[in-house]
């Protein structure tokens, strides 16, 4: 248990800095005068993280050069890092090579954007008259699949256009005349670019349903399931969740045909994060936060709240105390949200906070601490939230305040 000593914001772990020339004292609770709802509390899941590898140890049977990729692919591949193949590129690829629809279960950080996209840039790139829709729950993952995309078709000529909400339709429109070879997009968007004649569903004969839970958690069942109703047969279709709730398995049903089912997922919370809780013990947990902020360890600082205006307040707050940081919620348009992202990534801001919209699915190096200054509202939530960190093998530190 993460125990605090009797200066201000310390523990047997963390040292206790000297307060910086912001540092009077301001209450801030964080919760921006929102109802007061149902929360998790993690307490039973203090534990030290002990570095075990993510994925099963499973023996990849494959390496890039097997899958006869063509050449420029295999160079975009290397130039982007990846060495061998992860358990789900290993046994995914494959089969979507040979054209079967597949189902892969898998947590983030796997490597499944990579397992889908690799085989259907060399389909796309090798035959002809072949388009591939990708449907991502936010706006954050579908620009992280299109970052990705062109990362590992460099110099293939292939092209592609992101259809999300808080950008310009008009944009995305003259995108789509240009017919690229890829369109991703979140349901709502892309049933409004349908709705006004700019996109037909039955123009894609590849289709990947990506994250499928959390669009189903944010009440895009109907979208979801109306875009698998009416698209093309044949066609070739992937469905990728970290879960398999019932309304995940009837579109699963309808949408796919004779799959194959690619399992990679193990366990629910990394064991390379080390999760502990802080107990405020009557003290103001803006007092406490702005002393972990401080200290050099804290480098990479993901910071979860509940709501907007929360955000914003403590935002502002810790501004005035001389701690610069970027935020991300829903009322940021996309263009706020991903210049954010891009400053968080970069090293040139240390501290984000964010709503549960960054919970899931932004992959982002090197995150050393995830701070939940707001309780998550379900296990689901916390384990999300703290798998921003401890990703590709290195250990994350996970502290909640309670």
């Amino acid at each position: 248990m993460y125990k605090q000593s009797s200066q201000r914001g310390s523990s047997s772990r963390f040292s206790s800095p000297q307060r910086g020339r912001f540092g009077g004292r301001r209450g801030f609770g964080g919760g921006g005068g929102a109802p007061r709802r149902k929360s998790f509390d993690p307490s039973m899941f203090v534990k030290k993280a002990s570095i075990e590898p993510v994925e099963a140890p499973v023996v990849s049977q494959n390496t890039f050069q097997s899958f006869n990729l063509d050449q420029q692919l295999e160079r975009n591949i290397t130039s982007h890092g990846y060495t061998v193949t992860t358990t789900i590129q290993d046994q995914i690829i494959p089969h979507v090579l040979n054209g079967k629809d597949v189902i892969g279960i898998a947590n983030t950080g796997t490597g499944k954007t990579a397992a889908f996209l690799i085989p259907l840039i060399q389909k796309v790139f090798t035959s002809q008259n072949e388009r591939v829709l990708i449907v991502a729950p936010t706006r954050e993952l579908a620009v992280q699949i299109d970052q990705e995309l062109r990362q590992l078709s460099q110099g293939m000529r292939i092209y592609s256009a992101v259809c999300i909400g808080g950008m310009s339709m008009y944009q995305q429109q003259q995108a789509l005349r240009r017919r690229p070879d890829f369109v991703i997009g979140t349901p709502g968007r892309l049933r409004d670019l349908e709705a006004r004649r700019s996109l037909y569903f039955s123009d894609y004969n590849n289709i990947v349903l990506d994250e499928v839970d959390q669009m189903l958690d944010m009440g895009f069942i109907q979208d979801v399931k109306y875009i698998t109703s009416i698209l093309p047969q044949p066609r070739q279709s992937m469905f990728f969740s970290a879960t398999l709730p019932d309304n995940a398995q009837m579109i699963m049903r309808q949408f796919l045909t004779d799959p194959v089912k690619v399992s990679v997922k193990t366990r629910d919370s990394s064991t390379n994060i080390d999760q502990d809780v802080v107990r405020m013990n009557g003290k103001e947990k803006i007092d406490v936060l702005h002393d972990l902020l401080v200290q050099v360890e804290f480098e990479k600082v993901l910071i979860f709240l509940r709501t907007k205006r929360g955000t914003e307040k403590l935002a502002e707050t810790l501004d005035q105390r001389g701690i610069y940081v970027e935020t991300i919620h829903g009322n940021k348009s996309q263009s706020q949200r991903q210049r954010a992202i891009e400053k968080f990534k970069g090293n040139r801001v240390k501290v984000l906070l964010a709503t549960d919209i960054a919970s899931r699915g932004l992959d982002i190096h090197n995150v050393t601490h995830v701070i939940n200054y707001d309780l998550p509202e379900s296990y689901e939530d916390y384990i999300h939230r703290i798998g921003r960190t401890g990703r590709a093998n290195q250990k994350g530190i996970a502290l909640t305040f309670i």
